[in-house]
């Protein structure tokens, strides 16, 4: 893997790897995070309207085709603490995907009548978060779980913001943070001239890095639960806990507890929750470890009934990780390695997970992530389970 940096500041990251696929992805190290009150939902904006038209492809419909008619893949997401977009085509496209992506990233129009049209696509898609209990139900318990912490606020924003959103604000956001401080990109393929092109392509005006206020989220000191009611059938349960950033040692012993009680169908929670008892029939754990937050979760579709039965057995099980046995240990390491090296198995999974690691400290954790993991210990978990789960977030969408 070769790291560079460009002349005008922008990381680019290049990994050579053989096969009919060449990926570029871009990173802005700006997400929902970084927004101040009466910007919430800004970052994630920006990423929808930048496909709406530049100066060379005036519609979205020229820009996505450039890359739809040669049999490519393209598409973009925020969160909390980045914004990425990526392109996958055939290596003798490569030129071609880099063309488009410098291209909506320096020549966007921002149109007032595409940001008119955007503001209700944007609105439409919160109308649908809200509509579907399976994405709601996080939205929720992120609100719930953090009290200080920006992570408490969705990356779609606030419907208000959204609907006052001027022209003026998003070009302002944009010139602000999309500056090559602020931006790295990585490729992952075989692509011999990429640094060439990449100067070429990229000639972003330097600008000056965004830092992100450092907040101190405080720890629980009780328990919390929180209901809301919706006209549903099901009842839709998480109970989590506040844990650490990905920079931290523990990190890996909490990616160890994932695997013991969330792996698919044999993870503990899933046997004694569904399996066993037949209590739920969408069960599983969430292990979000981000830049600089974190939380693991359980969560279960059940019956309004079976709330109280539901949150004991979770509770439960958390204390029998203390009594983890070194088979379990060694199969969810195993779990662990087998998932990991067939995911990067996609290119687009390397572009991703090199900037990841590159933004929260260094490709070289992620060279280094299967070599962690192993060095998991029994006490390691033990020490875990009686350091951050303690006290618990309950957040319920209590249905019919």
């Amino acid at each position: 893997m070769q790291k560079v940096r460009l002349k005008n500041g922008l990381t680019v990251l290049y990994k050579k790897e053989t096969g009919n696929s060449v990926v570029i992805q871009v990173m802005v190290k700006v997400g929902s995070n970084n927004e101040k009150n009466g910007e919430e939902g800004i970052s994630h904006f920006i990423e929808h309207i930048l496909f709406e038209g530049t100066k060379k492809r005036p519609t979205n419909q020229l820009i996505s085709n450039e890359i739809e008619k040669i049999g490519g893949e393209f598409n973009a997401y925020t969160t909390n603490s980045r914004t990425c977009y990526y392109i996958k085509v055939l290596q003798k496209h490569f030129g071609k995907a880099v063309d488009v992506l410098s291209d909506i990233l320096q020549n966007s129009l921002f149109s007032e009548e595409n940001i008119a049209k955007e503001k209700k696509i944007v609105l439409k898609e919160i109308d649908m978060v809200h509509d579907e209990p399976n994405y709601y139900q996080w939205v929720l318990f992120q609100k719930n779980i953090f009290t200080k912490h920006p992570a408490k606020n969705p990356t779609y924003g606030k419907r208000n913001v959204i609907k006052n959103l001027t022209r003026t604000k998003i070009i302002d956001y944009f010139t602000q943070n999309y500056v090559p401080e602020n931006i790295a990109v990585s490729i992952v393929g075989n692509v011999p001239q990429w640094k060439t092109l990449m100067e070429k392509s990229f000639s972003i005006k330097s600008g000056k890095k965004s830092v992100l206020k450092r907040v101190i989220e405080p720890r629980a000191t009780r328990n919390t639960v929180r209901r809301e009611k919706k006209n549903i059938v099901n009842t839709y349960m998480i109970l989590g806990f506040k844990t650490i950033p990905r920079n931290h040692k523990d990190s890996y012993v909490l990616d160890v507890i994932h695997s013991i009680l969330g792996r698919g169908q044999s993870g503990k929670m899933f046997i004694e929750i569904r399996s066993t008892k037949g209590l739920a029939y969408d069960v599983g754990t969430q292990n979000v470890i981000d830049t600089s937050f974190g939380y693991f979760a359980i969560y279960a579709t059940i019956d309004k009934k079976n709330i109280i039965n539901v949150k004991n057995i979770i509770l439960a099980e958390m204390q029998k990780l203390k009594n983890t046995t070194a088979q379990e240990l060694k199969e969810a390491k195993d779990y662990i390695e087998g998932n990991y090296l067939l995911e990067i198995e996609d290119n687009q999974k390397v572009a991703d997970q090199l900037l990841f690691w590159d933004h929260v400290q260094s490709v070289d954790l992620m060279n280094m992530f299967l070599k962690n993991v192993k060095n998991v210990s029994l006490s390691d978990i033990r020490r875990v389970v009686k350091k951050y789960f303690n006290k618990y977030t309950m957040t319920v969408l209590e249905g019919k």
